[in-house]
């Protein structure tokens, strides 16, 4: 991954299909801000409080925003606003992009590659502390949490894991294509360790992201 600071966006013009065709996607921080009533009575006082937010727009030009946590990476449900809302409540954060969320990334998506060198080799315990750190920053992180699940598994460790199944299933909003191998490789793991009900909760889910995979329907 590499920086890609978003630009103001332009308003399409009379030729909105041209525009959008020749311009570069969007793609970066931005932020709202809302005016919030803190105190009671003649305590009562105003401030002014201001979100960033990830924007990303696809190869059809949809556009999808999801909220930065608390250290300052993308986390949480995504939903989809259109272009005009985009130009009419957000105010683009380039600079705030490079300096940063983008090092952030950088770092979270490092640790969590390092834990799955560490699984990969069969070092659990080091796997685990690394899939931890990378959780400490983005508790939702779709394959930090598939990769702690995986280590606890592979540790034998049913309750953690299934634990782990459950976190899982209550970020369903944040799955994307992408993880279907995800949901494939834990689902066999869960199927080793006879967690049969979760393990065919887990196939049928990376079914829905599949538009169809012979070995994911031998497997179910």
């Amino acid at each position: 991954m590499s920086p890609d600071p978003s630009q103001a966006p332009r308003r399409p013009s009379g030729k909105a299909d041209d525009d959008l065709a020749k311009r570069d996607r969007i793609k970066g921080i931005f932020s709202t801000q809302a005016i919030q009533k803190v105190g009671t009575g003649t305590t009562t006082r105003r401030t002014i409080q201001k979100m960033y937010w990830f924007v990303e727009e696809d190869a059809e030009h949809s556009l999808e925003i999801q909220p930065l946590n608390k250290n300052y990476v993308p986390s949480g449900p995504k939903r989809r606003i259109g272009l005009e809302e985009l130009l009419e409540k957000f105010s683009p954060e380039p600079e705030f992009y490079i300096s940063t969320v983008y090092p952030r990334l950088r770092e979270l998506n490092m640790v969590i590659q390092k834990g799955e060198r560490h699984r990969e080799k069969g070092e659990i315990f080091s796997a685990e502390l690394e899939f931890g750190q990378a959780l400490a920053v983005d508790e939702e992180n779709i394959r930090a949490n598939f990769g702690l699940g995986l280590t606890y598994l592979d540790r034998g460790e049913a309750n953690k894991a299934d634990d782990i199944f459950q976190r899982l299933v209550r970020l369903d909003a944040a799955f994307e294509k992408e993880h279907k191998h995800l949901f494939n490789e834990f689902g066999m793991n869960l199927r080793k360790n006879k967690m049969l009900d979760q393990a065919l909760t887990y196939y049928q889910r990376a079914e829905t992201l599949a538009v169809r995979d012979d070995h994911l329907m031998f497997n179910i």
